[in-house]
Formats: C-alpha cells, sequence, structure tokens
C-alpha cells in the first residue's frame, strides 16, 4: 500500500493541484460529462452534479471523492485531467455487488476467476506517472475488471486493452457496454481483445504508451516492439510478490539506434502484482 500514514482529516475542498498543463486548462479527448472546477474541488457540488447528471449513488460519490482527495494529498494524483478522471470513472460498477464495501478502500479487491482490481493507490500513481495525452495510444496488459480501461478513456479515445482470461474479457465487455448504453461516453471507444497479454495487442500496432498491470520477472520483447519511438511503458518487473514499477523508455537516435532505459518508480520499493499468465 503506497499511504504510509493515517488519513488526515477531510477539508470540504480538494487540495491545491499541481498542473502539468497549462493554468485552468484541463485538456480531453472525449465527449461526454466534464467537470466545472467547482466540482472538481468542492465535494458537496461534485456529489450534487453526478448524483443528477447520472444517478449515481451520493454514497460512493462521496466515497470517490474522499478517495481522491487523499490521492493527492498524498502526491498520487497530481495532474488536473487524472483527477477528473479518476472523480468520473465509477469503480464500484466494475466491482462484484458483494463486495463493493470496500470499493474505495486502499486495498486490492477479489474479482474472480483469478482477477483482482489493484489498489486504488497503485493505480492512480501509475496512471499518473504514465501521463497519457489527449490522442495518444494507450495498450494496457490485464483488463481485469475494466475499471483501468474506463480510467484510461477519459484521457484518450485510443485505448486498447488485452485479457487472457475469456471470462473476465467478457465481463468488461459487458460492464462498459452496459455503462455505455447509460451515458458513460467515453467507454464506447475502448477496443478489448481477449489474447496473451505477453505478446501484446499485435506486432502490426504501436503504441504511445503501454501498462501492465501484471508483475513479470523481465520486460517481454513483444511489447518492447510495439512501444513507438519516444514512448513510455509502466510495467512491475521482479520476482512475484515484489515486483518493482519500473517506466520504460524507449528512444531511437539519428542513426537508428535504438536505446531502453528503465527507471525504478517510488524508490524501488516493491509491490505484489498478480502474475502475468501467458500461453491461454
Amino acid at each position: 500500500m503506497l499511504m504510509a500514514r493515517a488519513v488526515p482529516a477531510r477539508p470540504e475542498v480538494i487540495l491545491e493541484i499541481v498542473s502539468t498543463e497549462a493554468p485552468g486548462v484541463v485538456p480531453m479527448a472525449t465527449q461526454g460529462v466534464v467537470l466545472t472546477e467547482a466540482q472538481v474541488r468542492s465535494r458537496g457540488a461534485f456529489i450534487g452534479f453526478l448524483s443528477q447528471a447520472r444517478g449515481e449513488n451520493p454514497a460512493f460519490l462521496g466515497q470517490r471523492w474522499d478517495l481522491v482527495q487523499t490521492l493527492v494529498q498524498f502526491g498520487h494524483l497530481w495532474n488536473k485531467a487524472d483527477i477528473e478522471a479518476c472523480l468520473l470513472t465509477p469503480r464500484e460498477e466494475f466491482i462484484p455487488e458483494a463486495r463493493r464495501d470496500r470499493t474505495y478502500k486502499p486495498v486490492p479487491i477479489d474479482i474472480g476467476q483469478g482477477g483482482v482490481i489493484s489498489d486504488p493507490f497503485v493505480i492512480a500513481r501509475m496512471n499518473s506517472e504514465l501521463n497519457l495525452k489527449p490522442g495518444e495510444r494507450v495498450l494496457e496488459i490485464g483488463t481485469g475488471s475494466g475499471y483501468q480501461a474506463a480510467y484510461l478513456s477519459h484521457l484518450t479515445d485510443q485505448v486498447f486493452s488485452v485479457e487472457v482470461v475469456k471470462v473476465l474479457q467478457e465481463r468488461a465487455r459487458v460492464i462498459l457496454d452496459v455503462l455505455s448504453a447509460r451515458g458513460y461516453d467515453t467507454y464506447r471507444s475502448i477496443q478489448l481483445k481477449h489474447g496473451d497479454g505477453y505478446f501484446g495487442w499485435s506486432d502490426e500496432d504501436s503504441f504511445d504508451k503501454i501498462i501492465v498491470m501484471c508483475g513479470i520477472d523481465h520486460i517481454p520483447p513483444s511489447l518492447l516492439r510495439q512501444l513507438r519511438p519516444d514512448g513510455v511503458m509502466l510495467v512491475p518487473v521482479g520476482p512475484p510478490g515484489a515486483q518493482q514499477i519500473l517506466r520504460i523508455r524507449k528512444t531511437i537516435d539519428e542513426d537508428g539506434k535504438t536505446t531502453v532505459s528503465r527507471t525504478s518508480l517510488l524508490g524501488g520499493r516493491t509491490f505484489r502484482f498478480m502474475t502475468l499468465v501467458t500461453g491461454k
């Protein structure tokens, strides 16, 4: 778990946001519900707006806003677009009903079929580090519940996600389609695929960003090939239960020489990710 201290008392506004964009700009690549700055910063305004606009449960909306407040305070969310994406994604919809009381707690949650929806602190930090921009093509390895793909769709309309467990891939597709029909317009552009994530989407495709949500003991060569020049990949690497989150950068110089750099995030701390399953 990334949070090392107890959650502080909650003020009624989100703390001052440090953005990588120009002041006052929230770049959105997709259509759909967009929050005003007042609705982002005020708990009451946020709950009131989304409970009317989308009919969402006010209790879950309050928990989501509180989580985002804490993520900002502990430095795991800092970009305005990522903050809005986290606020707009109904995490509870991707979790089995029997476990929804844990939706916004800082813990991973079992979704069945051997799948897990990751700790929201880990998801938020990885998404912030990915720094996804409108129009960029992003590949997610390990669709799982579909939550991460939904989150990413608020940042770009070019989201591709691979899941090796067919039941999970089909379940995620149903959830995303149901939510799309309810007005979550950004989810319509998400492309899901049942396949072996070790080999990525296909060698004919390339991506600006790749995010791997499963642990592995090395960086899959296929994913490196599918990463565009100047692209970024985040991948948990290490033995089972002790993976470091690596930022991989791929560059090609004027002579055509490819260089791959590796940086360990979060001071080299290790985390427990599900192992990347191949061969299904």
